[in-house]
């Protein structure tokens, strides 16, 4: 088959992509669909349910239904070792697709992906992207879909400056996870934009047992707070962490607003957070366009032959107003 080229990349892709998989879920019966007879498993990041893994978990569900693609899910907690261990396992299943996250970094994914190829199984990757192996395999159909991360990072303290009105030398607390490569991108990014705007930012890694247990995060940022009272803004770029800040500040004493509070992901802590103003804004990551859309790349790939699509899932910042909006589909998983 002639390989096509796709080159198809933001809203208007997306949108197009959307409808073809919904005309094919309506016209079509089972053994018709697009993706018949196809399986693919999927990282799907933290644990079943979590805020930042339920509504990625809806929209790759969503997609394989409306394409009838038998679906594996895999579930990894954020340990990137766990992920590693999760694509050995999915490579000897021989699936049609495999879908990874880019927390490990090119590295260690690097001879898995050769040898995956060289048995034609289409591999792409979510959430952290991987871009040397998508440089290397991209016409194979290897792609990406997700937010780019640094891009994201300074998005995010754009709207924190904004919002909370910072200004040069005001204290704030950049809480990311800057140890993990790649992924630690979005936490470098919000971190260069507060400074950049000439806050004086401390940065602190997040542990792998912070990772693993986010609740641990809280009387770790209340020891920050209390040593730093005069501090005016939190930010991180670590969706589970988000959700527990509330906690920390309530704890540490602080009204809310007081303290400028940047944050990613839709938890429903977070949306708690941002209705009652201890958090400000939250990148919106589009959890569940980053599974929809790999789904849709191996029917893409293995039907007809379309290159990996690189898809920025990322479309801004939300605040409480805009929550409430949004109500109505975050009920359903839909953000």
């Amino acid at each position: 088959m002639k390989r096509l080229k796709s080159g198809l990349t933001g809203g208007i892709a997306v949108s197009a992509l959307l409808a073809l998989a919904t005309t094919a879920a309506i016209a079509a019966p089972s053994s018709d669909k697009l993706g018949a007879g196809l399986t693919m498993y999927f990282q799907m990041g933290g644990s079943p349910g979590d805020g930042s893994t339920l509504p990625r978990e809806i929209g790759a569900k969503d997609a394989a239904k409306a394409l009838g693609i038998k679906l594996i899910e895999q579930y990894s907690n954020w340990q990137p070792e766990t992920m590693i261990t999760q694509f050995r396992q999915a490579l000897a299943a021989k699936p049609d697709c495999i879908e990874i996250m880019g927390h490990p970094g090119n590295k260690p994914f690097m001879p898995l992906v050769a040898q995956a190829e060289k048995q034609g199984i289409v591999v792409t990757a979510g959430n952290v992207p991987l871009p040397k192996l998508e440089d290397l395999y991209r016409a194979n159909g290897f792609g990406y879909a997700g937010t780019y991360l640094f891009k994201g990072g300074e998005t995010t303290a754009a709207a924190m400056i904004k919002a909370g009105n910072l200004k040069k030398g005001d204290v704030a607390l950049e809480y990311g996870v800057f140890a993990e490569g790649i992924r630690g991108l979005s936490d470098k990014g919000l971190a260069h934009g507060l400074k950049k705007a000439g806050l004086k930012v401390y940065e602190l890694n997040i542990s792998d047992k912070v990772n693993a247990d986010p609740a641990l995060a809280v009387p770790i940022m209340v020891a920050f707070i209390e040593r730093h009272p005069n501090i005016k803004a939190i930010g991180t770029q670590q969706g589970l962490v988000t959700s527990f800040i509330p906690q920390a500040l309530k704890e540490a004493g602080k009204k809310p607003g007081q303290i400028t509070v940047g944050g990613i992901d839709l938890a429903p802590a977070t949306i708690a957070g941002l209705k009652s103003n201890y958090i400000t804004v939250t990148l919106n990551q589009q959890l569940y366009l980053q599974g929809f859309l790999p789904v849709m790349q191996c029917v893409l790939t293995k039907k007809f032959g379309l290159e990996g699509m690189n898809t920025n899932t990322a479309a801004g910042t939300d605040n409480g107003a805009m929550v409430e909006k949004m109500l109505p589909l975050i009920k359903k998983g839909i953000y």
